[in-house]
């Protein structure tokens, strides 16, 4: 039951027994073994630009806002900041980013600032505090006429996405998407979220090592999507794998001698122990965001969520990788007509990265019933 909880906060359901879920993309012939190797960003979005944003004090948010390519577009063609259409805002869960969106916004999405964000106090990760940023960022992008946004968020994401749509910080939102985020199942969880963090590998010996572990753990269950988005989970390390934490499978083997040896012998196998920590410290891969440490924000970024989900005054999406995620609030709220719902099953948490042709479906359909966009002429569906 535990282990159920935390699921939809960051980890994914297990594996099927006996391999993966029908229809991903996993399976493969005989004999053949799978890739792992990373795949580059450039193959999912356009450009790369950079935007500051500023407050009272000065510059806050410094981000790297990427627009999508366009190759599959299903709905009215609108590029970076267009007129066509409304702009899909997109945003991550957390430990995430941006390129957990990448599978996704090569087939539908419109546009989606995001990416390498840099802030001047980045241990302040309240629910109030990010949602202001998601404001400032709409406004450095597009100024006092902002074009019309649906925003959707994954997760921690799609808890943010609910704080900025109550607070108005986007004044020409059109939509709402939440992602596998409900309040009840998400503090449920925060009691074992502690323990599933420290379950994880601490360390990996490679960003290919690291790949292979998000789809065998059942992390991410599109190895495609995995291969482009877990370069934005992890960093190389910038310590030798000597210092505290890091995983005994990797780390073993530098031991430091403490027995009494010949001057010369001491001294040569130092030097070897110190080139052998030097290549490591160059291929040792860790988490690029230490979750453990945001812990004091957790509850408030789910506390309240389902209320706050249902009085934003717009349309709304929920959708959920299993019907078992569902608290009593919401519930209550589907049956009203409050908002749409959908589930996608064989899913893991990660449904926008497991299933990303689902949710563009689910979101293209929703945003054709409010009238936010209309289906493309000769577009088969």
């Amino acid at each position: 039951m535990e282990k159920q909880l935390h699921l939809n906060l960051l980890a994914s359901r297990p594996p099927m027994a006996g391999g993966f879920q029908s229809g991903s993309k996993m399976k493969m012939g005989p004999g053949r073994k799978r890739d792992f190797s990373p795949l580059p960003w450039s193959q999912y979005f356009e450009t790369m630009e950079d935007v500051v944003v500023e407050n009272e004090n000065g510059k806050d948010i410094s981000l790297t806002a990427v627009p999508v390519c366009k190759r599959k577009l299903s709905m009215n063609d609108t590029h970076f900041g267009g007129s066509h259409g409304p702009v899909l805002l997109l945003l991550h869960g957390g430990g995430h980013s941006a390129l957990s969106w990448a599978v996704f916004t090569v087939i539908k999405s419109l546009s989606s600032p995001a990416g390498d964000t840099k802030v001047k106090n980045p241990e302040d990760l309240s629910a109030d505090t990010m949602a202001k940023d998601i404001g400032k960022v709409v406004e450095a992008l597009y100024g006092d006429n902002p074009p019309p946004i649906m925003l959707i968020g994954h997760s921690m994401g799609g808890a943010i996405a609910v704080h900025t749509a109550t607070a108005n910080h986007i004044p020409s939102l059109l939509g709402l998407c939440v992602i596998d985020v409900v309040e009840g199942t998400a503090m449920d969880a925060l009691n074992s979220m502690q323990n599933f963090l420290r379950s994880r590998p601490k360390t990996f010996k490679s960003l290919e090592n690291a790949i292979e572990w998000s789809v065998k753990s059942g992390q991410i269950r599109n190895i495609e999507s995995a291969r482009v988005s877990m370069g934005g989970q992890v960093k190389k390390c910038e310590e030798s794998t000597s210092s505290s934490g890091v995983s005994n499978s990797i780390g073993e083997g530098i031991i430091e001698e403490e027995e009494d040896e010949e001057a010369e012998e001491e001294s040569s196998k130092k030097r070897a122990k110190e080139d052998d920590q030097e290549t490591k410290k160059e291929s040792i891969f860790t988490w690029r965001v230490e979750l453990s440490k945001t812990e004091k924000y957790w509850e408030g970024w789910f506390k309240g969520l389902s209320a706050l989900f249902l009085t934003t005054p717009v349309p709304k999406l929920l959708l959920l990788a299993g019907v078992d995620r569902l608290d009593k609030d919401l519930t209550i709220g589907q049956m009203q007509g409050k908002f749409q719902m959908q589930v996608l099953p064989q899913c893991g948490h990660a449904v926008h990265e497991d299933a990303p042709e689902k949710v563009a479906d689910a979101l293209a359909t929703f945003m054709v019933r409010h009238k936010f966009t209309e289906f493309k002429e000769g577009y088969l569906w």
